[in-house]
């Protein structure tokens, strides 16, 4: 063997070894809940393997409804729906360990993380927790009662200096926030009254707010309070991608997960505008319950017959592009996804 080929070939393993150190090195993972009576915080690898299964010490239960899970801070958010609780994860080096149980004024639905505060959307009012060097604190800072309150909120976001929550009976409303604290009535956002049918879920970033509007067929961006744009992924009784339910955003793109018609659409976020890029971005296994994405990567969890489901995660590429890269079914009704990424 001559020495030129002796060092392509020694070069070709480092290379391979390093690529396999690599990939034994990524701790990103996608977490939902089981939803079930017992819920539990279920954790996925990359390639779709389950790879921990925790008890929240709560019963699940809440209903085609998502966002019930929330991820930052080093911390993970689930809502119990059945025990009015939300439980809180740390992930340490041997996996993820239940580190608080918080006991929240109405029934949770879903959750989100603002810069020090947990915000967690119950059927009847939205609060707000501190975070502190000791975790969650356990006392809401602020509770503010729904408009509609009727059992149908969705899902809450924070957008600049205000929470952003839906209510699926036909209400986008927003709530101030005082040193993180929710505080104050929440104030509707005035809507078109062709485009007031079913606002369900969201997706923040800076100070705009993009919301499903599902039975519309419409994806609209709201911002300081207001409705400032909207963009249609079909027409009801026509043609196109129907219900948007639960929306993602990754660099430009939008990413809507449309459960009737088993899809994802991609649209283009401006500043202030929204643009239907392509109305199928990719087809799913079921009626997608929930979207997250992060650079590089999309997952879904789809709703199956039987109180089953899937998680199915796509690749995004620098187009924006997604392909599919693994589906695994959970024989429960899985409720919320997140993704928590090294990268």
């Amino acid at each position: 063997m001559s020495g030129k080929s002796a060092v392509l070939i020694t070069t070709a393993l480092v290379v391979a070894a390093s690529t396999a150190q690599a990939a034994n090195h990524d701790r990103s993972v996608i977490v939902t809940s089981s939803n079930t009576v017992n819920n539990q915080l279920l954790v996925y690898d990359t390639a779709g393997a389950l790879i921990e299964s925790v008890p929240t010490l709560g019963q699940g239960g809440v209903d085609a409804n998502a966002g019930g899970i929330a991820a930052d801070h080093g911390l993970v958010a689930v809502v119990n729906y059945g025990s009015q609780t939300v439980s809180v994860f740390a992930r340490g080096q041997s996996g993820f360990e239940l580190r608080q149980l918080v006991v929240v004024a109405s029934q949770p639905v879903s959750a989100a993380f603002g810069k020090d505060h947990l915000y967690v959307l119950g059927t009847t009012t939205v609060e707000s927790h501190r975070l502190g060097v000791d975790g969650i604190d356990t006392t809401a800072d602020g509770i503010v009662p729904l408009l509609a309150a009727d059992g149908s909120a969705a899902q809450v976001g924070v957008a600049g200096s205000q929470l952003i929550v839906t209510e699926k009976s036909g209400t986008i409303e927003v709530v101030k926030l005082e040193s993180g604290a929710a505080f104050g009535s929440a104030v509707s956002v005035a809507l078109p009254a062709d485009s007031r049918d079913t606002p369900f879920g969201l997706v923040t970033r800076g100070s705009n707010a993009y919301v499903t509007i599902a039975h519309s067929d419409l994806v609209g961006l709201v911002k300081n309070g207001q409705l400032i744009a909207l963009a249609a992924t079909g027409s009801p009784g026509g043609d196109g991608q129907h219900s948007p339910c639960w929306i993602a955003v990754v660099g430009p793109y939008l990413y809507s997960s449309n459960s009737p018609s088993h899809s994802i659409s991609r649209l283009v976020a401006g500043g202030n505008s929204i643009v239907l890029d392509l109305p199928v971005a990719a087809q799913t296994n079921g009626a997608p319950i929930d979207i997250a994405a992060v650079s590089g990567l999309l997952a879904v969890v789809e709703s199956n017959a039987g109180g089953t489901a899937h998680l199915t995660q796509f690749r995004i590429d620098e187009d924006g592009d997604l392909a599919q890269t693994t589906s695994t079914a959970i024989a429960s009704p899985a409720n919320g996804v997140a993704i928590i990424s090294d990268n």
